[in-house]
């Protein structure tokens, strides 16, 4: 199977580079019938897209998508949905001092020994600009889970040290996107926007974390040995530009716990789940239990700093690397619609496994 695919009944293959002419996505497998609703996906791409506050990359990006195929008089057929995104605002003139170096954690150096060449403008096919077909193909798998009732939801719970005290279940979701750095606490919030523009300000940059909370998800998704959801779910976020860790449900506080503590608790209401304690995650056994499936998502610095750097270029000769261009001083804010994006497309892809499959 290709590198660039992902998914097997539900599947999405990328295309594109950062500073090339556009990028794009192709979705086999997105049943015939649904309808495709264009200004729901624009608006997914409008949370992504660069240059959408004070506190992002300043390269300006409509990210206008446009359907190729696939679909007809707003209905999908049942063939490949193609999806393109033409770069408008590329400067690959701002990347031309990396035409010989290699920039500090980036995958500069790693493309260069494993293919022999890289596209130094902006990191080429490794750049994050790549999500944005993540995205696109993402709301049209949320699209086709809405149809069955089940929502994702994600935000941001913590930049740097600052960081949300209380469970999702004690927040109102529906507030994540009325700030920039789509925190439903508007207090913290405030105190992420002011911390992350200290960064810029700095010259540096700050990571954090995207929490995700899947509802209405059903009994039964999921497979009991190599393709646990949850373990579908952790290679969906790790493969995103620069994710370091996953945890769902109790994550890794639950090794210091005590099995007695460790139970999850529910009763069925008229065949209702009703959550007393989720420890879980919403997954037992690699699938899914009815329960909120939630967990979180860790985001590294942005490796490109507005400082200099100690690196070497492809001769081997140390140098100190100045950057320039326009970046993210914390991709977190604009990390939320990725997030929620593979996670639309793990959950699709595994509903249609499962009625394939007799569920």
């Amino acid at each position: 199977m290709s590198a660039n695919t992902f998914g097997k009944f539900f599947s999405i293959t990328t295309f594109g580079e950062s500073h090339g002419k556009a990028i794009g996505v192709v979705i086999d497998g997105c049943p015939a019938g649904l309808k495709i609703d264009v200004d729901f996906i624009q608006q997914e791409m409008d949370r992504r897209k660069p240059g959408q506050s004070a506190i992002t990359t300043q390269r300006s990006e409509d990210d206008i998508v446009h359907i190729m195929s696939g679909v007809f008089e707003g209905v999908s057929l049942g063939t490949p949905i193609a999806l393109i995104i033409h770069n408008k605002d590329s400067k690959p003139e701002d990347y031309e001092h990396l035409k010989h170096a290699f920039r500090p954690s980036h995958a500069d150096y790693t493309w260069q020994q494993k293919f022999g060449i890289r596209d130094h403008r902006g990191g080429g096919r490794s750049s994050a600009r790549e999500t944005a077909a993540r995205v696109a193909a993402g709301a049209i798998a949320k699209l086709f889970l809405q149809h069955y009732g089940i929502k994702i939801s994600a935000f941001v719970s913590q930049v740097g040290n600052i960081k949300i005290d209380k469970p999702y279940t004690e927040l109102v979701l529906t507030e994540t996107e009325a700030n920039m750095v789509r925190c439903p606490d508007a207090a913290i919030a405030e105190k992420m926007i002011e911390a992350i523009q200290d960064a810029r300000a700095k010259g540096d940059t700050m990571g954090g974390i995207v929490c995700c909370v899947g509802q209405g998800v059903p009994v039964d998704l999921g497979e009991p040995v190599f393709d646990k959801l949850q373990a579908e779910l952790a290679k969906a976020m790790l493969s995103v530009n620069a994710v370091k860790g996953f945890e769902y449900g109790s994550g890794f506080a639950a090794a210091a716990m005590m099995g007695s503590e460790h139970n999850d608790v529910f009763v069925s209401e008229n065949q209702n789940v009703s959550t007393l304690s989720n420890y879980s995650g919403g997954i037992q056994g690699g699938i899914s239990n009815g329960m909120d499936i939630y967990f979180n998502v860790a985001f590294k610095p942005v490796a490109t700093i507005m400082q200099p750097q100690q690196t070497m270029d492809d001769s081997g000769n140390e140098i100190i690397l100045e950057n320039k261009g326009r970046h993210d001083p914390c991709v977190v804010p604009r990390a939320v619609p990725i997030v929620e994006a593979m996670a639309a497309l793990v959950l699709a892809d595994h509903f249609l496994r499962q009625r394939v499959n007799g569920g």
